[in-house]
């Protein structure tokens, strides 16, 4: 008879498939992706969308550049002047320029769409956004907070809050974004980059401030 040869433990092989789909997810539902991600459906079910399909992607290149381009680069080369990996960057001590450069960029964005005379609904996505940048950073000076449980919860506070002020049903979009904020706030305590007190205050910044915006703007 032939040897046994030992497979790889399944346990091993299941862990491995875990983290690579938190990883992703993590990726995927970044929050500097999501200014643009809720700009898409404002784009498609608003009267925005009588707009014409070049404007449309204009404006969305320029969400782009001001919400992913500009402050990912301006934190990259931050972490490159300094030798720092991206989990180094990640300690709290290390989180307020990163925190600043993002603020910045967010505000000459709506500064830019002010200029151009934007609807003040489609502002207030990104006065949602500024506001969690503002708050995070401000909380990130005593404790860690996690702006991608901040980020996700902030589409679900503004969803709601456009449900106030646009006739539509909100509650299959409702379901879907409350699954995937769980989804990112899953992924990132699987990474082992925030406890379970982290992601649920950021959950709540972020929906508090995503609501506001909306409602109060």
């Amino acid at each position: 008879m032939s040897p046994n040869i030992p497979s790889e433990p399944r346990a091993t092989r299941k862990d491995y498939v875990i983290v690579l789909t938190a990883q992703v997810v993590s990726l995927i539902f970044s929050p500097f992706y999501l200014p643009v991600m809720a700009f898409v459906p404002l784009l498609a079910f608003s009267y925005l969308n009588m707009l014409p399909i070049a404007t449309k992607l204009v404006l969305l290149a320029m969400v782009y550049v001001f919400t992913i381009l500009i402050p990912r680069f301006a934190i990259y080369l931050y972490r490159k002047f300094n030798g720092w990996t991206r989990h180094q960057l990640g300690k709290r001590e290390r989180r307020f320029v990163p925190y600043l450069l993002s603020i910045a960029s967010y505000a000459a964005l709506l500064y830019t769409m002010n200029a151009i005379h934007m609807p003040r609904f489609s502002q207030s996505i990104i006065v949602g956004a500024l506001a969690i940048q503002v708050v995070c950073g401000l909380l990130n000076s005593r404790l860690k907070v996690s702006t991608h449980a901040a980020a996700s919860g902030g589409v679900v506070g503004a969803l709601m809050g456009f449900s106030f002020i646009i006739p539509f049903d909100p509650t299959a979009w409702l379901c879907l974004t409350i699954l995937l904020c769980g989804m990112v706030c899953t992924a990132r305590l699987i990474l082992r980059q925030h406890t379970l007190g982290e992601v649920g205050l950021g959950t709540a910044v972020g929906f508090a401030c995503g609501l506001a915006s909306v409602v109060a703007f």
